[in-house]
């Protein structure tokens, strides 16, 4: 909560600068340091990093203005962007409840998700949460502590898969599509539909009731490597030796996630008509449950063997187990994970130093070509490269040396 008037204060004094970026000096930085990144520079094609880094300065006046830098960024080439497309969902949903408008509904309300067509499933109960109730907050701070994926399916199913492109196309996500729920096979028409929904207030009242909703439309994008491997597994965990396909699947280009990381940490940057519809309390959530850390929460409540600490915190930490937590830093992010891409999207604070910049990066591990098998080379290739090139702006902030 104490975090919350730094933001309300860099609210007042946000100002944006054009989204073009250079190119050339994290490049530089990266290839000056191959004892930090010589496996993904001898393996550019296999590793298809992309990374971009925003500098915040401030004058006298603590008014932010913006820097970018980006390495290897290309948003017509594929990668999967995994989870880091619940962050989105989660705004879009607390949008949509500011617009209803509906007495007595908020995010605390009781979700009723039902089942309106094939493989859709309800959901009656959460005994996560702490009245054993679903909710959309219930929902959001498991979808941001630790990545649920059932979370991230009924605020997705609560949004509609058409509002949630139709918000990514207003807020100028354009090279991107959300079309999935995640970790359930969904695929073909099941994508299209949407489960009815009902809300009740702590009485078992009636508050709203969302009808089962249809999405016709497809979202193509022209994209490069949406076709990649030697071979993948499928349903049945069968070897098919055929490339495997990315196409119709969910696309988060870097550009937008670094975009919608900006939009979110520094709204009043942007001009009244391009800000997402959040209150000044639903910012304070979203930022509140972006940054804690598992051990930090008590509903849910997470067994630290499966969830440590930098669990989560792929930039800087690389999510290491046993690494030790600088007290100065806090991160508020979102990372992404599956089929071989690791993917962190994140602000990152240390006062005490004078520091903030926002880090968003992809990197790729894959190196039999299979997919959909597990075996990937996130502890050697992905997690390290995620912390070093956190390290490295980090450093690079700290000792003031970006142009």
């Amino acid at each position: 909560m104490r975090n919350f008037s730094l933001f309300l204060f860099m609210f007042l004094f946000g100002e944006l600068q054009a989204q073009d970026f250079d190119t050339q000096y994290l490049k530089q930085q990266i290839e000056s340091r191959p004892d930090l990144f010589s496996t993904i520079l001898n393996h550019p094609d296999l590793h298809e990093v992309q990374v971009l880094y925003t500098q915040i300065n401030r004058n006298g006046k603590k008014a932010p203005t913006f820097k970018t830098y980006g390495y290897n960024v290309n948003a017509t080439r594929y990668f999967y962007p995994a989870s880091t497309v619940k962050l989105p969902v989660v705004i879009f949903a607390l949008e949509k409840l500011n617009e209803l408008k509906i007495k007595g509904l908020d995010k605390e309300s009781i979700m009723v998700t039902d089942s309106a067509f094939k493989g859709q499933t309800k959901v009656l109960q959460d005994i996560t949460s702490a009245d054993g109730k679903p909710s959309i907050a219930h929902y959001i701070k498991k979808v941001l502590i630790t990545s649920d994926n059932d979370g991230y399916n009924r605020l997705f199913e609560f949004v509609g898969r058409a509002t949630v492109n139709q918000k990514m196309q207003k807020y100028g996500l354009v090279k991107s599509r959300i079309v999935n729920r995640l970790a359930i096979g969904d695929a073909g028409e099941s994508t299209k539909h949407s489960n009815p929904i009902r809300f009740y207030d702590k009485q078992n009242k009636l508050i709203y009731a969302q009808a089962a909703s249809y999405d016709p439309l497809d979202y193509p994008l022209k994209l490069t490597r949406e076709i990649v491997g030697k071979g993948y597994l499928n349903a049945k965990e069968e070897l098919i030796m055929e490339p495997f396909s990315f196409e119709n699947k969910n696309v988060f280009a870097l550009e937008d996630q670094h975009l919608l990381m900006k939009k979110l940490m520094f709204p009043t940057a942007f001009p009244k008509n391009e800000r997402f519809n959040l209150t000044a309390s639903d910012y304070e959530f979203i930022y509140k449950y972006m940054s804690m850390l598992p051990q930090e929460s008590d509903f849910p409540k997470y067994n630290p063997v499966e969830f440590w600490p930098t669990y989560s915190k792929m930039l800087f930490y690389g999510r290491e187990k046993n690494i030790e937590i600088d007290p100065n830093v806090k991160i508020y992010n979102k990372y992404g994970d599956s089929y071989g891409f690791i993917i962190d999207n994140a602000y990152i604070v240390d006062k005490q130093n004078g520091i903030e910049f926002i880090l968003t990066a992809v990197v790729q591990s894959n190196k039999d070509e299979i997919y959909n098998d597990g075996k990937y080379e996130y502890l050697d290739i992905c997690y390290p490269f995620m912390k070093n090139i956190g390290k490295l702006i980090y450093d690079l902030e700290k000792q003031k040396k970006t142009p």
